[in-house]
Order: structure tokens, then sequence, then C-alpha cells
């Protein structure tokens, strides 16, 4: 797996620290397409996104469970808001400053998030 930028793209160890933990956490339990997108520069809706997507709906509310558990335990994190964990198709988790978008791979590619936000910095996650 590759680790997100360590330079100036991830400025404080806070942040840092969740965002390493989420895609960590992403890659060990088989989520997808796994990107960090860098908005501090083009709103002020969050400083990051972290978008993946799931095999299946049961795979997305697995991974949305696995993350919101491993940030509990390990970060003392709980998100602010969650959203979607009923339709499984595209699950938000909102920690204020860092917003997991998890989603089904036919949703992602039909509401292309990417495409939105392609003035993001992106940092591909590698297994």
């Amino acid at each position: 797996m590759t680790e997100p930028n360590t330079d100036s793209s991830f400025n404080t160890e806070g942040a840092k620290e969740l965002i390493n933990t989420i895609t960590s956490t992403l890659s060990r339990r088989k989520a997808e397409q796994i990107l960090v997108m860098d908005l501090r520069e083009i709103t002020t809706l969050a400083d990051y996104f972290v978008v993946c997507n799931g095999l299946s709906d049961v795979h997305v509310k697995s991974l949305a469970d696995e993350l919101t558990d491993v940030l509990r335990e390990e970060l003392n994190e709980r998100p602010w808001r969650k959203e979607g964990l009923d339709t499984r198709r595209w699950v938000v988790l909102d920690f204020v400053n860092i917003v997991v978008h998890i989603f089904k791979k036919d949703t992602r590619e039909h509401y292309g998030i990417e495409k939105m936000w392609s003035d993001a910095k992106v940092t591909k996650i590698e297994d």
C-alpha cells in the first residue's frame, strides 16, 4: 500500500494519522480504487475526501462498520454524521474535516465524485 503524501498536502499530524488509519483499514478490508482528495484550496466543505468502492452492498456496509469500529478503538474518533447505511449504495462517514465516501462501484461511476471535484489534488492509495 502506498502511504499518502507526508508533505504539506497532509499538514497536520491529526489529519495525517486519521487519513492513514482510514486508508489502511479500507485497503485491509479490500476496498477498491481508494483515493484521498485534498479539497483545502477549493472548498470549505471539508479538508479531505477519502473515496473508495466496495464489491457489493454488503461489502459497502462492512467497510463502513469496520472503519467506524477501528477509528473508535484506535483513535477515539467517531463520525459526526453517517448517511446511506440503509441503502448501502453510497455511505458517507463525516468526520468534519475528513469525509469518507464508500460507494458501490456502479453508484460511484454514476455520480462521478472525482469529476465533480476534479480540481482537487488526488493521492491514489495502492495495494
